[in-house]
């Protein structure tokens, strides 16, 4: 499902790296931390059998293919998603590969916390069928997640204790 519609998209949970389906997203160098202002590049790459049953928009060759830079949020609550940065893939074939290119933004920056975290990802779709593919990526000033403090660091303060 598409991420924002649609097909499969493997989840967060999924190892990105090792994508099975029709679609693959590989980023330059297998490079996974950026900096905001970074240039994410890549290449996608797909093979769908063609046809194979006209019934099945997941078999059929893909007649519109399209590359987007993007983040979601998971956890409690809403998924909320925002593509930032789209380009159309023109002419696919059954079977092709293609480079890609974007420019990260300041933000938002990549965050887990306890209830909600927030995910970079490229992901690729072909329609008709929306099969996608995806790989995740951090984008942070230090090119490592946030990590959301849900109470303050350091020893914890004596419990229990009456005043005498």
């Amino acid at each position: 499902m598409s991420l924002f519609g649609g097909g499969r998209t493997p989840g967060p949970e999924e190892d990105q790296s090792s994508q099975q389906g029709p679609v693959r997203v590989g980023l330059e160098d297998g490079r996974t931390a950026y900096r905001p202002g970074d240039e994410v590049a890549g290449t996608v790459s797909w093979e769908v059998p063609g046809d194979t049953s006209p019934e099945d928009a997941s078999t059929r060759a893909p007649t519109q293919a399209e590359v987007r830079l993007a983040w979601y949020t998971v956890g409690r609550g809403d998924r909320d998603t925002e593509i930032v940065a789209s380009q159309a893939l023109e002419a696919p074939g059954v079977s092709d590969r293609r480079s890609f290119r974007f420019r990260l933004p300041d933000g938002p920056y990549s965050f887990s916390g306890k209830l909600i975290s927030l995910v970079w990802t490229v992901e690729a779709v072909l329609e008709p069928g929306s099969r996608a593919g995806r790989a995740d990526l951090v984008v942070s000033p230090t090119g490592k997640e946030v990590r959301l403090q849900t109470e303050p660091e350091g020893p914890p303060g004596p419990k229990g204790k009456e005043a005498g």
